[in-house]
């Protein structure tokens, strides 16, 4: 592997949900370790599932992986981490100052900004080359999903140069006050990060035109923050030869082959690697050391018969018929990264507005692209993205334009200053959330949330606002926060959507017990792109279909009150004719996966 070739100290590993990320770094480890390397594997992801995939607990400490000598690992816990980030901070003046007071901070350190602070400060620790890595030859990074991570790699210039210019009063002074002392620890990050020596970005990729677009974007993005050693993988494609067998796998095929003839212009120069699809889930070490092998084989012809037998299952278009029957209220499809929520989200909407209803499609998640998704303009629907940085400038503009009139001009730069901090855009971006709640009432809204761990982010704040307004509320007093409303079954729907995979169903779990740690009990679950309920006779994917039964069955038997079955299709479920076919009629033809 390219990528793999005299490696730097620091490689992180990026791209879109769902792409295999987690997969391709874990498979990086074991291989720098086998060959006597000391390596340390650390998770950025929020809902980091790299514990899942070596099949032991790994939390936000280093630990070593007792089955690959050589090996340690941590996942940086953003909770865990926030939790000790304000106790460093409010333990000095806990039984110093009033209760009431200490309480105060407390509350204001709760948000999704101090979480991601607390986060950042231990990741710029394991850059900065402290004590913690400084035995590891290698420390490798599995980041979030693309828009987080490009938030986290721009962070350490974002801090150093807000703190060169002061911190300002008002908006985020709790969050900020552990970070002053550590300048050179972010200086040294900064460096690193921009050090080809020392840094590899390895960007990651499917074998379809979405992923490969934001692929570009994301490169484009980091070598404008510095981080030019860049290499491409792209991963899971499906091998020529099974493109014989039926027709689902050779247009899955035809669409690879043409996604690689196109390639963008930004990619087309990185040095790049391909790897094949394969018919095994990659969670355990033998897979892993099976994946980045060329000599591995996916599958191997069998005489089973075409079809796969699964229990009856119901459909997306039945699930539709149920949440039209309300007339309006919040729909949220929220699940891992690359699980197609994008096109699900799409299909409900589309679906919705085409029985007259009126609806208000929208997304949370940065690197979300609904408008390539419908390709047209539809009676009855309305799309829009919460875009952090247009939904930072409005806040800014609003405040300036209404607190800032009653200041002289002293005091209207230093409100200023104070809004260029970035916790501004946590502000701004739970108000625009907030606003899309609140047309549910009239309308649906139907919400295509970021991948788990970034939308867990938002719902942390949306419960500090709550307790918020809770706290200063008189007893008695009547009022509504958005937290209440995402916690009112009549009003809000949640659809956890997932791929019938093992680490998939088990991050949908996690998702749904932390849902319910929130007061919001999740509707109903999507298994989407399954191969079981596709005809097909590839002898790659009749194995990936046979191992989807066992996750099914755990879906209907025990996590799901409600579930629908959405199958592979043959043609791209893109534009309105098609997302109409997917959530009304459920073609049964075979197709590319929905992303």
């Amino acid at each position: 592997m390219n990528f793999l070739q005299q490696p730097p100290r620091f490689l992180f590993f990026t791209g879109k949900g769902g792409v295999g990320k987690t997969s391709i770094a874990c498979a990086a480890a074991v291989q720098l370790a086998d060959a006597g390397k000391q390596v340390l594997l650390v998770s950025t992801d929020p809902a980091s599932n790299v514990g899942q995939v070596f099949g032991i607990d790994i939390g936000n400490r280093i630990v070593a992986v007792p089955a690959v000598p050589n090996l340690s690992a941590m996942e940086i816990d953003p909770q865990a981490a926030a939790q000790a980030y304000r106790d460093r901070i409010v333990g000095p003046v806990r039984g110093v100052l009033p209760d009431n007071v200490v309480k105060g901070i407390e509350e204001q350190l709760s948000g999704a900004c101090t979480t991601e602070i607390a986060a950042f400060d231990e990741f710029t620790g394991l850059l900065a080359d402290d004590a913690a890595t400084r035995g590891f030859d290698h420390v490798l990074f599995d980041t979030a999903p693309t828009g987080h991570t490009i938030r986290l790699l721009s962070l350490p210039g974002a801090w150093s140069g807000f703190l060169e210019a002061g911190q300002g009063d008002t908006s985020c002074l709790g969050p900020l006050a552990g970070l002053d002392k550590q300048r050179a620890q972010y200086k040294a990050a900064v460096e690193a990060l921009q050090d080809g020596a020392r840094t590899r970005l390895v960007l990651v990729a499917r074998g379809q035109g979405a992923t490969l677009r934001e692929a570009a974007r994301t490169h484009e993005e980091l070598a404008a923050i510095g981080l030019t050693r860049q290499h491409l993988v792209i991963n899971g494609l499906l091998p020529e030869s099974e493109a014989a067998h039926d027709p689902l796998a050779a247009a899955v095929v035809r669409r690879e082959l043409a996604a690689l003839a196109h390639l963008p212009p930004a990619l087309a120069a990185l040095p790049t690697d391909h790897i094949a699809l394969k018919a095994f889930n990659l969670v355990g070490l033998d897979a892993l050391r099976a994946l980045l092998q060329p000599e591995a084989r996916g599958a191997t012809p069998d005489a089973g018969e075409p079809h796969i037998a699964l229990p009856d299952a119901p459909t997306l278009s039945a699930l539709v018929d149920e949440i039209a029957a309300q007339g309006h209220g919040l729909v949220m499809l929220m699940g891992k990264g690359g699980v197609g929520k994008t096109t699900l989200a799409a299909a409900v909407a589309v679906e919705l507005a085409t029985r007259g209803l009126p609806v208000h499609l929208t997304t949370s998640d940065p690197a979300a692209h609904l408008a390539e998704t419908l390709a047209g303009e539809l009676e009855h629907l309305e799309v829009s993205r919460i875009d952090p940085h247009a939904a930072t400038e409005a806040y800014r503009a609003q405040v300036m334009a209404t607190k800032g009139a009653a200041l002289d001009d002293a005091g209207r730069a230093l409100l200023a200053e104070d809004l260029r901090s970035p916790c501004t855009e946590e502000i701004a971006v739970f108000q625009a959330f907030s606003r899309a709640i609140r047309e549910a009432g009239r309308k649906f809204v139907v919400m295509d949330t970021a991948p788990t761990g970034h939308t867990l982010l938002l719902l942390a704040a949306t419960g500090a606002y709550h307790r918020d307004v809770a706290r200063q509320m008189a007893a008695g007093s009547h009022f509504t926060t958005p937290m209440m409303q995402l916690q009112d079954p009549a009003r809000t729907k949640v659809l956890i959507v997932t791929l019938a995979e093992t680490t998939s169903v088990l991050e949908a779990a996690h998702l749904q017990e932390d849902l319910r740690r929130a007061g919001i009990e999740p509707w109903a679950w999507v298994v989407n792109n399954s191969v079981a309920a596709a005809p097909v006779a590839s002898p790659l994917l009749r194995r990936r279909a046979e191992g989807e039964l066992k996750e099914i069955d755990a879906i209907r038997t025990r996590h799901a009150k409600r579930w629908a079955l959405v199958p592979l299709l043959q043609d791209e479920p893109v534009g309105v004719a098609r997302l109409r076919a997917l959530a009304g009629a459920q073609a049964t033809e075979a197709a590319e996966p929905a992303r």
